[in-house]
């Protein structure tokens, strides 16, 4: 059943395909269903051939599938192909099943949009750059996918972009994401010079071989993917292109924080584990990074008022927690909050965006408020997400939170305490945006009436929310959030800490393992972590609550140092912007116009001067001529008489 691996890929291609050659005979909604159908195959062919994995023996599940050779250079040979293994399948299975949701939920939501069939042209290959990521068998291929789902994102983000805040966030991740794909090229480049061969199982089992990888080696290796993982993840200090990607419509915000493309990041991290083995100090880099940016990004989401901004920034400081589990040789704890996060994340956009449905485009959670009774099924459903996250048990946030956190003080007590210090960050913000959204008076009635009247919005959040009250869109919309929920609640489940109920640790076990094992932590130690972030979430909502259901405008809790990201885009423009311009108009003037144009001016001078001088031999006179013929060949006669003599 693993030969269904090739139709996880070809199916959202043949989305695309039709799709993008459709013209306008697809259209709304037809053109969506046509895009959610083929992500839905896909995911189905996923799990087809995860039930084939899994009925092979642990030691017989990394299966290589080659299609075609791509590049035959000397001794050089990348194919196109699939690595089927428990890491590779994990992945599919929960890309292609809430993208899948995504894509229903986008039916509904972007109904009336001028450029419907596009944005599922879009969403299909955003898919199948994902797949061709996380499926691909070797560092090229993957790398193919990596670029596809930065260029969709550049699409996507700015798919509304007569909106000019739309444009230049769709150029900011783009430019941003480029830095990380340089390093990413660069250890493409030392991989080819060490081993020869850009094919993972050929570079995993010679790491050992006649010539072992040096830790020198492996570490700039492991430090240039590092770097491309933190463009693709946005971890700081490259993560300013995620809170403004929130431009594109909620169902790329869904798309990109939870299913696709921020995973990249810990995904390679996670596949080139044997590599960051060599060199324990990419462990620690990669911890300290992960803890410092979990940190950073949840006191930034503490003084938002943008409901997806909020969420944006709670995608950065979780994705900062992988990186720890990664760092923290807890691979399998990684991809278990990887995937939960992918639950509880798409939810919580997607419930904010029926929310935004709801208000005829609004965004500002300062201007809501109350609507727990006009949304009876975004309410609760937001409520699973928001206590998931949270850490609160039994959602699945607080199992895979959790794992990550007692790796972490296996590694480094002092990297385990930012981590519960931003468990207490995230039960506050999460809170205060549920209060100031679904709780207290309604303000967004008030609001409504003193706005100026300025037409339809773009996309379908813009079209549905009239002038009346709020209310739930269409079963399209409903229904991926309740399966979101279930998903929340019940995710857990694959990978509990009691013994033989560890899943997916133990699926992962052969393709990444680590030193991260909880196993040698006493019973006694691990439930005293657990009940210290507990009770450290249960603190953060409880302050939350009390601090926000009696008052929605608290300055003094919202500086504008942390309402403004610590300045970083400002500090950005003016080092990037304001001082790089200078120097490079500096270049321009002495580098460009004085030094290089001088060389060239002033070898056109010399030329046309040495032609001058030339020109006054040639005077027309053939008895001059004649002249010069026989001085010269009474010099050449002279100078051979005096060679010989």
């Amino acid at each position: 059943m693993i030969h269904a691996a090739p139709a996880i890929l070809l199916l959202p291609l043949v989305g695309f395909l039709v799709l993008a050659f459709s013209g306008r005979r697809l259209g709304d909604p037809a053109a969506g269903w046509v895009g959610t159908l083929a992500v839905v195959g896909s995911f189905v062919a996923a799990v087809v051939t995860f039930v084939g994995l899994h009925h092979m023996g642990p030691d017989h599940r990394e299966v290589t599938q080659t299609w075609f050779t791509w590049i035959p250079v000397g001794g050089l040979k990348v194919s196109i192909g699939a690595l089927v293994d428990p890491l590779s399948t994990t992945m599919t299975l929960f890309v292609t099943g809430v993208s899948a949701l995504i894509h229903l939920y986008s039916i509904g939501y972007m109904k009336g949009d001028p450029d419907f069939r596009k944005f599922f042209v879009y969403l299909n290959l955003f898919v199948f750059s994902m797949v061709v990521l996380v499926l691909g068998g070797n560092f090229l291929f993957t790398f193919v996918g990596w670029e596809g789902v930065g260029t969709c994102s550049y699409l996507l983000v700015g798919f509304w972009f007569e909106r000019n805040t739309a444009a230049t966030a769709a150029k900011k991740a783009f430019v941003v994401n480029r830095m990380g794909d340089f390093g990413f090229l660069l250890a493409m480049f030392l991989v080819v010079g060490h081993f020869g061969s850009l094919d993972y199982r050929t570079v995993f089992t010679h790491l050992g071989g006649p010539s072992p990888l040096s830790h020198t080696t492996a570490l700039a290796i492991s430090l240039l993917l590092l770097l491309g993982a933190v463009g693709k993840s946005a971890q700081l200090p490259l993560y300013s292109w995620l809170p403004d990607a929130m431009e594109g419509p909620t169902p790329v915000s869904a798309l990109i924080h939870a299913a696709t493309m921020v995973t990249a990041g810990v995904y390679l991290m996670t596949r080139v584990n044997p590599i960051l083995s060599v060199s324990p100090a990419a462990y620690t880099a990669i911890a300290v990074l992960g803890a410092v940016t979990a940190f950073y990004a949840a006191t930034v989401a503490c003084a938002q008022d943008d409901i997806k901004r909020v969420l944006a920034y709670s995608t950065v400081s979780q994705l900062g927690y992988m990186f720890l589990g990664v760092g923290s040789a807890a691979f399998g704890a990684a991809i278990f909050h990887m995937l939960s996060h992918a639950f509880f994340k798409a939810l919580l956009f997607l419930a904010a965006g029926s929310v935004i449905h709801a208000l005829h485009d609004e965004q500002d959670m300062k201007r809501m408020g109350g609507l727990r009774r006009y949304l009876p099924v975004t309410a609760p459903t937001f409520f699973v997400a928001w206590l998931a996250i949270s850490g609160v048990p039994p959602f699945n946030g607080f199992w895979s939170k959790d794992d990550i956190l007692g790796a972490a003080y296996h590694k480094s007590p002092a990297l385990w305490a930012v981590g519960v210090a931003t468990v207490l960050l995230t039960a506050y913000y999460m809170t205060r945006q549920v209060v100031l959204v679904f709780n207290g008076q309604a303000r967004w009635s008030t609001a409504r009436a003193s706005a100026p009247d300025s037409g339809v919005a773009h996309g379908g959040a813009g079209g549905h929310g009239g002038s009346g009250e709020p209310h739930e869109g269409p079963w399209v919309m409903r229904y991926p959030l309740v399966i979101l929920a279930v998903a929340t609640v019940f995710g857990g489940l694959i990978d509990l800490p009691f013994g033989k109920l560890k899943f997916l640790d133990t699926w992962l076990s052969h393709v990444a393992s680590g030193q991260g094992d909880l196993a040698t932590q006493s019973g006694a130690l691990r439930a005293s972590l657990l009940t210290v972030t507990t009770v450290v979430a249960l603190v953060g909502l409880g302050l939350a609550w009390s601090l926000w259901s009696r008052r929605v405008d608290r300055p003094q809790l919202e500086p504008a140092l942390l309402r403004t990201s610590y300045h970083v885009d400002d500090i950005s423009t003016a080092v990037f912007t304001q001082a790089g311009g200078a120097f490079s108009r500096a270049l321009a003037t002495v580098v460009d116009n004085r030094i290089v144009d001088g060389f060239v001016n002033g070898v056109g001078a010399g030329a046309r001067g040495l032609g001058g001088v030339v020109r006054r031999l040639q005077t027309g006179y053939v008895r001059n001529y004649a002249l010069g013929i026989a001085a010269g060949t009474v010099l050449i006669l002279g100078f051979m008489l005096a060679r010989v003599g």
